[in-house]
């Protein structure tokens, strides 16, 4: 499965590209069946942070229904459309993010945050920036509307981020988010099965859900062959690692 120009277009200008009806519905269900029956024998709530944080039901992660999504389906022939065939570090699992609903009055959207920064939850080492190349969404549960644990998104900001980089020094990002001017956000919408190709470096967040229903999503993250010669390049030279991008700028 390639993707268009347009699609690549989408991924140079805003960061990102949703791909709509990627994963057959078998493969959905099979993978919200095992994450229901997991949910289903209990969650130890002092552990609910760390679940929101890294993943819910853990022990799924590594497993076929999940890994699958992945491995098994043209979501890994759409990430070498851009990366390279070949290029990507093997993935062997994936982030169980659920939502579930709130009962916030009025809803709001968390800021936007770039993966691999400390907090104290998420696994991350203190004093390190775990980045990679590309963040890989599946929609596992329709989101229609917006505050229903939409994955949310700040058009152009990985280029934003780049120039500040550029100016301060990945190390920068160690002190917290890039204090710059930020773009309206946009809430995605997705049906089951759909997939979002995203820009490591583009800022992005979940909206509250407000809906009745938990939002059901797994989030892959791809890492370049090349990414651990120089975590900090990839960051000043956003394009470093994305041919299918490099083709199409030039």
């Amino acid at each position: 499965m390639k993707l268009t120009f347009e699609q690549k277009a989408s991924m140079l200008k805003n960061g990102y590209i949703h791909v709509p009806g990627v994963i057959p519905k078998l493969m959905v269900d099979r993978a919200v069946r095992h994450i229901n029956h997991s949910v289903g024998e209990g969650m130890n709530p002092a552990n609910m942070q760390t679940y929101r944080a890294q993943s819910f039901c853990p022990e799924l992660q590594d497993q076929p229904p999940i890994s699958e999504l992945f491995n098994a389906t043209p979501v890994k022939s759409l990430v070498e459309d851009l990366i390279g065939e070949g290029q990507a570090l093997p993935v062997e699992s994936g982030q169980i993010a659920l939502r579930f609903p709130s009962l916030a009055d009025p809803p709001s959207i968390h800021q936007p945050h770039l993966d691999g920064m400390y907090s104290p939850t998420n696994g991350v080492r203190e004093g390190t920036i775990a980045n990679f190349t590309m963040l890989v969404g599946v929609l596992l549960s329709p989101v229609r509307e917006p505050f229903a644990g939409n994955f949310t998104v700040w058009p152009g900001t990985h280029s934003l981020f780049e120039s500040y980089f550029k100016s301060h020094g990945p190390e920068s990002l160690l002190n917290g988010m890039p204090p710059i001017e930020l773009p309206q956000p946009v809430q995605t919408l997705g049906e089951p099965g759909d997939v979002f190709l995203a820009h490591y470096q583009l800022g992005h967040s979940v909206a509250m859900n407000v809906s009745p229903l938990p939002r059901y999503a797994i989030f892959f993250r791809v890492t370049h062959a090349e990414h651990g010669r120089d975590w900090k390049a990839p960051m000043t030279d956003i394009w470093l690692h994305w041919p299918g991008i490099r083709a199409i700028r030039d």
